[in-house]
């Protein structure tokens, strides 16, 4: 295969290598070309192939450049601020966080004139970043050991450690006295914080601790679907109970009401989880649920949504606009929230005031302005919101509409230019028009408001370790809504099998998506007062997706099952 040597970038590492001649033009366009495509840094993709070795790149890249060499090996991994910029971009750049003097954050790179690392860094912390050399082997080591010792690992927790785990509340006071040998007993202790550290090793996103007349069960939901993983003695149940309602700062004498409280639990130096509490008063006892807050959820990155390409510009799209109203809907636990904060996390900057109303804040972004919402005291989602119109807002976040007068409130912020960002309960984009319409929103304040509306479903995602393929009869996928085209075309469809690394063939999750935008016809159709159907049908003839066509999309890639599809999309 010819490969252009023009397709060097002339002013990059592989060009100097080129001029020292430790490659051939030929070699370095094919490595150059061979890395983009699979997304790798070019020094990371030649030293993986062996075509140099670390320290010849590294010299040669000091010299062409004028910036210094250090020795990795001289720093103590434990002792680097791994903790100020997220795991994901560290591994996406090969860009390691030396020390932090001040404002100033010096990253460990191995290619200096990957200026794409220290841009994205950069706006990520909120630090001005500084590359300083180093060999590509020494830093591929560096970076998995410093990981490694930052982030505490589940499995060091032995039961002696588990009593030590240590344990904040947010709230401002406490609520509970922690005066009952009972709630202390080291026993109880261990087992309720080794409930909490194997949820988090299992990447359960809530636990439910549930008494009934003749047993006492705790249940994790891992990727959408409860599993039990533990039936606790039934005499037991108020003595656990009791322990999470002090560690979340409740009132252990109230059994008769609903109490709502946080945790913080301590893994590591600089690791932290929280947990969102609430009770229930239960036929026999009180059902404890506690939702795990992962604060790294917000800051997974548009591509790790699951959008189609032409969904994920439409998207980008509409939050780039000034002013005007976005909406998410689909049922709780579709993850409305992480998608409206990877769209807040996009317009997080200096210049832009952002301002949220929650109920409640579940994750916490420096530079924002979060607001827990509490009605009790007169603190509603409409209060909130008038209160950000007074405090020159550019981009406001209501965590849902739920009445009227939030209702008119947002469309009034978004009509004179603020960007407005909020959730709905209702099926599918066409549906949130007619709810608002319902409410008693004037068609005229909808059309000129509302830009998008994004309906959404979270799918479990195939384990590709043992995912395999299932035949099925050409009539039965075109039954499932795959086109006549498309099944003659032929494509695969997996089932899920279930291994080791995965929870019954499955393993974490990928979004299902119908992005409407309101164009002319749509905008048409909600002034003459038209149904939710009329809508569907123009957004059909405008290419929309609808939320089964995206799913079958993400089925004919292989990303998920048809029984999972019609698990999440079937009416």
């Amino acid at each position: 295969m010819s490969v252009d040597p023009a397709k060097i970038k002339p002013s990059g590492l592989a060009w100097r290598l080129v001029r020292d001649g430790l490659l051939n033009e030929q070699q370095a366009a094919a490595a150059y070309e061979e890395a983009t495509k699979r997304r790798l840094p070019f020094v990371t993709h030649i030293v993986d192939q062996k075509l140099l070795d670390s320290r010849a790149i590294a010299v040669a890249a000091s010299h062409e450049f004028g910036v210094p060499l250090l020795d990795l090996t001289a720093i103590e991994a434990s002792e680097m601020p791994v903790n100020l910029v997220d795991e994901r971009l560290i591994r996406k750049h090969h860009a390691l966080p030396l020390f932090r003097r001040g404002n100033r954050l010096f990253l460990a790179v191995s290619d200096p004139t990957n200026d794409q690392a220290l841009e994205e860094i950069r706006f990520n912390t909120g630090l001005t970043t500084d590359a300083v050399l180093v060999e590509e082997d020494k830093l591929k080591a560096a970076i998995d050991k410093a990981i490694e010792a930052q982030d505490t690992t589940m499995s060091e927790f032995m039961d002696a450690d588990l009593e030590k785990l240590e344990i904040a509340s947010d709230d401002e006071e406490d609520k509970g006295e922690d005066n009952d040998a009972n709630i202390d007993d080291a026993p109880i202790v261990r087992y309720v914080n080794k409930i909490l550290v194997d949820a988090i090793s299992m990447g359960a996103s809530d636990i439910h601790f549930e008494p009934y007349e003749k047993y006492f069960r705790v249940r994790f939901r891992q990727d959408g679907m409860l599993q039990e993983v533990a039936s606790p003695p039934l005499n037991l149940a108020n003595r656990l109970v009791s322990r999470l309602k002090v560690m979340s700062r409740m009132n252990i004498a109230e059994r008769r009401v609903p109490q709502d409280g946080r945790i913080k639990l301590k893994l590591s130096r600089s690791r932290d989880i929280d947990f969102r509490v609430n009770t229930l008063p239960t036929l026999y006892g009180e059902k404890v649920v506690l939702r795990i807050l992962d604060s790294s959820s917000a800051k997974v990155g548009i591509d790790a949504l699951g959008f189609e390409p032409e969904q994920r510009e439409t998207f980008l799209k509409a939050i780039q606009k000034p002013y005007g109203m976005i909406l998410v809907t689909g049922p709780t636990g579709s993850g409305k929230t992480v998608s409206l904060y990877t769209a807040l996390n996009i317009l997080n900057k200096t210049e832009v005031n952002i301002s949220t109303a929650e109920d409640p804040v579940e994750i916490q972004v420096p530079g924002i302005n979060q607001v827990n919402v509490n009605p009790k005291s007169g603190l509603t989602f409409a209060s909130a919101l008038r209160a950000f119109l007074r405090q020159d807002p550019d981009i406001v976040m209501v965590g849902e509409i739920r009445d009227l007068e939030t209702a008119e409130i947002a469309v009034k912020a978004a009509q004179t230019g603020h960007l407005v960002l909020s959730t709905l309960h209702t099926n599918d984009a066409p549906q949130t028009l007619v709810r608002l319409a319902n409410m008693g929103v004037a068609p005229f304040n909808i059309a000129s408001s509302v830009h998008l509306i994004m309906a959404q479903r979270l799918a479990r995602r195939l384990c590709l370790h043992c995912r395999q393929p299932h035949e099925l009869p050409p009539e039965v996928l075109q039954a499932e809504g795959f086109s006549e085209a498309e099944v003659a075309e032929g494509f695969t469809v997996y089932r899920p099998v279930g291994c080791e690394r995965c929870n019954k063939g499955y393993k974490g999750r990928v979004g299902i998506f119908q992005v409407m935008p309101i164009t002319e016809e749509i905008t048409r159709i909600i002034l003459e007062g038209g149904n939710s159907m009329q809508i569907a049908a123009q957004a059909q003839r405008e290419g929309v997706a609808d939320l089964r066509l995206s799913g079958l999309r993400k089925v004919k890639n292989g990303l998920t099952s048809l029984e999972e599809l019609n698990r999440v999309t079937k009416e």
